[in-house]
This record gives structure tokens, C-alpha cells and sequence, in this order.
């Protein structure tokens, strides 16, 4: 049976906010909740209808805010809990959702609940945690163990960095006496915690969330059954209570991330070599050297050598089990990977818009793409942003102190801001790319045909250009996009005959002969055309 879906989602185009560099309202160098408050009408402008925001909940913040310290409370330094509803109540009254980050895997060792699992004493939060029984147990050799830490005698699962230790959402098939069933009565608490979590800012306001690391909490479940029967049950409580809002994972395997229950996916890392990087960035953190080894190359790198099969064989391989039960999303970048302007010129910037924003599912518009903003190298790692640092720079608003970031001074702000002439800002020179982007955007909430939920067909699926085929009701659209630098002929059939009149993009002639069309794109281009 089919299951409920938010309405709005159906027509969503989001944006996601890294809150600590989007503005700064208070002038201590660090962006806040007020400080987006005041760009909504800029984002509502643009054309989205709904904000991803990354974890704004208090934190050490050794990993970006991604150990969290208290899931009840907003950061200080981001504002309060009241400025969080009052930025859920701005935003709906510019008919823009806001969705949270909700880290579920893992939390600080500085959170209340791991201080008490450190003791030696047993407590209601001992197994809260997925301790081994001695110090001298070593536990998964394969996995991140931390030895030492506590009074606690025992060693604990880290989900990443040291200083996140895994919730525990117990073990699919435990091996050892410390690794708890998933049916628990602890690992049960831990299950209901999170509920409780989700809960209270849902009661307060919020449209939904991104889950972070959704497909790890369960430990050794190697077909992840027990994982998707965790999040069903989440869903079940979704549809139930809160029918209104989204629930979004990073999971990056919608055929397994859309039938536990949410109602869209991140398309990041499935397939292999990964789809995504196949398509904007095959070698996350480096420049691309125009003259490397071929298979070094994405297909949107202008150099004309990606392999556009590397990402279609397994997106359609996922849009076919999913479209009818949820969403994928193809986002323009985010927080962990390269800016999409590192290497790239303003039409290709435009040309990666113009293939996100008419394909099936739901955009994600990183801030600032929309502008071009640069990926800054060289900056050292920031709250473990390591390589990732420079993809995480302050907004630019304009050619004011700052960028208009910020009234701090230089040295106090959370990121240096971009340095270099030329640098992009809203109201000055990334207008030009704003501007396109903003059409784009624009033509594709005009026609539901080339919206979240229109059918989607490829009509070449090799070399360049790539061309597909759109559709919803009586509307088809044809759509062509060459990221080469040289002209690229392409033919191809139409099952639907007739006259392909251009609605958008660089000027492109294109000929008939009955169903066969055959066209020569220019470099670095794309149309888009409805069949008339």
C-alpha cells in the first residue's frame, strides 16, 4: 500500500543553510538564527519553498555541531530555542518549510547522557552507549574503538571522529555478550529517545528533517533489514502524527533508503565509481587536470571525456524501483564536498543548474551556488572540516565590509570570507548568475511536467550531449545538455512526434525528419524545448 506523502513536497525545491556562515546579525563573527530571519525574502525570491538547516543545537562543536551536546536547546551562539520557532513562523508565512538536521547515530562525549555511561557504577544510561566489558577487549578491531576514555572499564564504538560515540541502536546479529539485541529493553530507550527528540521540535514548528548517517545506526547488519525496520516504525509515527512533515535521509540507496520510510534520499554515494561524483566531481578536494588520465573525469568537466552511463545506470536503476513511492535528490553541493564553481566557469556553473533543476525529484540549492561562490583552498581545518573547510566560507551578500557577512572584524569571523578580486556577491557579480538561475528555477515551477514527480526518459545515454525527455498530462518537454567544449551532434527519437519549440537556454536549432531529430550542440550549452 502506498504510503502518505507530505503535498508539499511534491513541489519543493530546497536550500540548504550552513547557519554559522550564512549571516551574521549580532556582529560577533558568526551567523545565527535572526540572521537568516532576515534573508528569507532573498531565498523565497530565488524560487525555493523550503530550507535544509545543518545542526544548530548546542555543541562543542568539534565537528561542526554534528556532536551534539543537547538536542532540546539551540546553541547560544546561534540564538535560542524562541528564535528557532520564530524562524519556523517567518518562513511558512512566505510559503518556505523549514527542515532540520537531526543527528541520530551518534552524539558528544560531552552530552549528559555519555557522561553517565562513562561511570563505573551501572546507570540508566550505560548501555545508552555500545561499550565492550574490559578495557581489555578491543572489541571490532574493524571498527573506530576508543580505549582509555572513562572510569568506566571498557572500551566504546565511535561513529567517526573520537569524540562521537554511537548511540546504540543494538547489533542485527550480536556476536559478543556487549553487543545488545535490537529488541533490547535499553536499546528500546534509546529508539524511544529519539522519537521524543523528533517530537518536541515537530510540536514547536519544524517541517520534517535530514537524518545524518541514517543507514548506520544498527550495527552488524550487513542487509540492513533491521535498520529499515527501525526507521519504518519512525515513519509509521510520521504518517500517524505529523502527516505535514518530510522525513530525508543520507543514506545515498533510495531502493533501500525509500521502502524504510523516507520520503527522500541524498543521491551521493551509490553506485560505483559513485554516481554523483561521476557527474559533478570524481575526485572530491582536488583541482581536475585537463590533461589527467580520462577516467579521472566527471561528466560536467568541460573537457568532453566523463561517461555519462557512470551516473544514469544506476540513478535509473533507483528512480525506477522509487518514483512512485519517494524522492531522490540531486544537489547542486553541499558542506562535505568542493564548491560547485572549483574549476568551473559561469556557464558551466548555469549548464550543472540547468541538468538539476529539470530532472525528477527534489532540488537542493547549497548556498551560495547560486551566486558561483568559489571553493576557497589552503584554509585550515575548521570544527573538523579538514579538506571540506573551504566549501564552508561565509555567504557573500555584497561589496560591503565583510561581503556583508558580517560587521565583525576580519579576524573574528567564524571563516575568512572570499579574498580574491572578482569575488561573487548577490548584488553585484554573481547577479548575472543569479539572475539565470532564478529562471531556471522559475521554469521549473511553471510546468509540472519538469517538476518533482514528471516522468522522466533518456533519449541518448552516451557521449554528449546528453538529452531526456520530460512529461506530465498533456505536456512533454525535451531537455539538452552539453557540458563539452567542442559542438557535440547528438539524433534521436521522439515516440511523441511533433514540433520541439524552445522555451529556454542558449540558442539551438534543431531538425525533423518524422520521429528522428537531430541537432548540433554548441559548447557548453543547453535547451530546453517542448513538444508542440
Amino acid at each position: 500500500m502506498k504510503r502518505p506523502t507530505p503535498k508539499w513536497l511534491s513541489t519543493a525545491i530546497f536550500y540548504e543553510i550552513y547557519p554559522q556562515s550564512f549571516r551574521d546579525s549580532d556582529g560577533d563573527g558568526i551567523g545565527d538564527l535572526p540572521g537568516i530571519i532576515e534573508k528569507l525574502d532573498y531565498i523565497a525570491d530565488l524560487g525555493c519553498t523550503a530550507i535544509w538547516l545543518n545542526p544548530c543545537f548546542v555543541s562543542p562543536f568539534g565537528d561542526a555541531g554534528y556532536d551534539v551536546a543537547d538536542f532540546y536547546r539551540v546553541a547560544p551562539r546561534y540564538g535560542t530555542n524562541d528564535d528557532l520557532v520564530r524562524l519556523f513562523r517567518e518562513a511558512r508565512a512566505r510559503g518556505i518549510r523549514v527542515c532540520l538536521d537531526f543527528v541520530a547515530g551518534h552524539t558528544s562525549i560531552d552530552h549528559p547522557w555519555f557522561r553517565e555511561s562513562c561511570r563505573h557504577e551501572p546507570n540508566r544510561y550505560s548501555n545508552w552507549y555500545i561499550w565492550t566489558r574490559s578495557i581489555w577487549d578491543k572489541g571490532d578491531p574493524q571498527k573506530p574503538m576508543v580505549h582509555g576514555h572513562a572510569e568506566r572499564d571498557g572500551n566504546y564504538l565511535a561513529n567517526f571522529f573520537y569524540f562521537q560515540p554511537a548511540l546504540n541502536y543494538g547489533y542485527a546479529r550480536p556476536e559478543h555478550p556487549w553487543q545488545l539485541p535490537v529488541d533490547h529493553p535499553d536499546v528500546l530507550a534509546v529508539r524511544q529517545e529519539m522519537k521524543n527528540i523528533l517530537r518536541y521540535w515537530l510540536d514547536l514548528g519544524a517541517d520534517g528533517f535530514r537524518v545524518d548517517m541514517a543507514m548506520s545506526l544498527v550495527k552488524n547488519d550487513p542487509d540492513l533489514k533491521e535498520t529499515m525496520r527501525l526507521w519504518r516504525d519512525v515513519r509509521e509515527m510520521f504518517d500517524r502524527e505529523y502527516p505535514h512533515a518530510a522525513l530525508m535521509s543520507e543514506w545515498s540507496d533510495p531502493e533501500k533508503a525509500i521502502p524504510a520510510g523516507f520520503h527522500v534520499d541524498f543521491m551521493l554515494a551509490f553506485g560505483d565509481p559513485p554516481a554523483y561524483t561521476s557527474l559533478l566531481r570524481k575526485e572530491p578536494g582536488r583541482d581536475l587536470n585537463p590533461v589527467a588520465d580520462p577516467a579521472s573525469h566527471s561528466y560536467f568537466d568541460r573537457c568532453g571525456q566523463g561517461d555519462i552511463r557512470e551516473f544514469m545506470v544506476p540513478y535509473l536503476k533507483h528512480y525506477e524501483a522509487t518514483k512512485d513511492h519517494g524522492f531522490i535528490t540531486i544537489p547542486t553541493g553541499n558542506h562535505d564536498v568542493p564548491r560547485l564553481a572549483k574549476g568551473r566557469t559561469e556557464q558551466e556553473i548555469l549548464i550543472v543548474f540547468a541538468f538539476v533543476m529539470t530532472m525528477p525529484g527534489i532540488p537542493f540549492i547549497y548556498y551560495g551556488d547560486e551566486i558561483g561562490m568559489r571553493h576557497i583552498d589552503g584554509l585550515p581545518s575548521k570544527e573538523g572540516g579538514y579538506s571540506r573547510t573551504g566549501a564552508r566560507t561565509p555567504m557573500q551578500w555584497d561589496d560591503g565590509v565583510n561581503l556583508g557577512f558580517s560587521s565583525a572584524s576580519p579576524e573574528d569571523l567564524y571563516l575568512p570570507v572570499d579574498a580574491s578580486p572578482g569575488a561573487p556577491t548577490v548584488l553585484s557579480q554573481g547577479q548575472k548568475l543569479l539572475s539565470r538561475v532564478k529562471s531556471l528555477v522559475q521554469l521549473r515551477r511553471s510546468w509540472r511536467a519538469l517538476g518533482n514527480g514528471g516522468a522522466f526518459r533518456v533519449l541518448t545515454s552516451e557521449g554528449y550531449p546528453v538529452v531526456y525527455q520530460r512529461g506530465k498530462g498533456a505536456d512533454t518537454f525535451v531537455i539538452i545538455i552539453n557540458p563539452a567544449d567542442e559542438c557535440q551532434p547528438s539524433t534521436f527519437l521522439l515516440p511523441q512526434v511533433g514540433a520541439l519549440q524552445q522555451i529556454h537556454g542558449d540558442h539551438i536549432d534543431v531538425l525533423a525528419d518524422r520521429d528522428r531529430y537531430s541537432v548540433v550542440m554548441p559548447p557548453v550549452s543547453y535547451g530546453v524545448f517542448k513538444v508542440t
